[in-house]
């Protein structure tokens, strides 16, 4: 668990987890509205330099972010609008999972299936101002030596 009492905070600590994440990874996104999911990816985006501006895709549903220095583009995707795992399959999301990392705000409950490997990341506001509270828990082979700050991996 992490605390981000600023968005600068929050986009610093994106940074930091994108030095974890290579092509082929899926970040799963939850907390509610206004946490900060679209300014951790914020982050996200500034650590894997690639081209911007990264905003909500809440009504275009998907974006695609190309690297400015040859590594992996983000897929930036939000589930929020979408009705079920059938709408998540019309995006082709697993098109391109093997060559980007993709990050699903929203995509709790609807994109696991995607990969078997992941890191869900929530984000919520903690009890008082503009703190934040960010988990990051690694599911798979692939996140079997996740640094010390993700949390525990599910038992099985």
């Amino acid at each position: 668990m992490r605390r981000a009492d600023t968005a600068e905070a929050t986009r610093a600590l994106g940074e930091e987890l994108a030095r974890e994440l290579r092509p082929g990874d899926l970040v799963v996104l939850s907390g509610p509205l206004g946490a900060g999911k679209t300014t951790l990816v914020q982050g996200i985006a500034e650590g894997l330099k690639v081209r911007g501006p990264i905003t909500s895709p809440t009504f275009v549903i998907a974006r695609v972010h190309p690297s400015r220095t040859g590594g992996p583009a983000l897929v930036h995707a939000d589930a929020y609008r979408l009705g079920g795992a059938l709408e998540v399959d019309d995006l082709d999301l697993d098109a391109s999972l093997e060559d980007s990392v993709t990050v699903v705000e929203w995509g709790e409950g609807l994109v696991e299936g995607l990969a078997e490997d992941r890191l869900e990341v929530s984000v919520e506001r903690a009890d008082a101002g503009d703190e934040r509270v960010i988990r990051v828990r690694g599911v798979g082979a692939r996140w079997a030596d996740s640094p010390e700050w993700f949390e525990p991996a599910p038992a099985g």
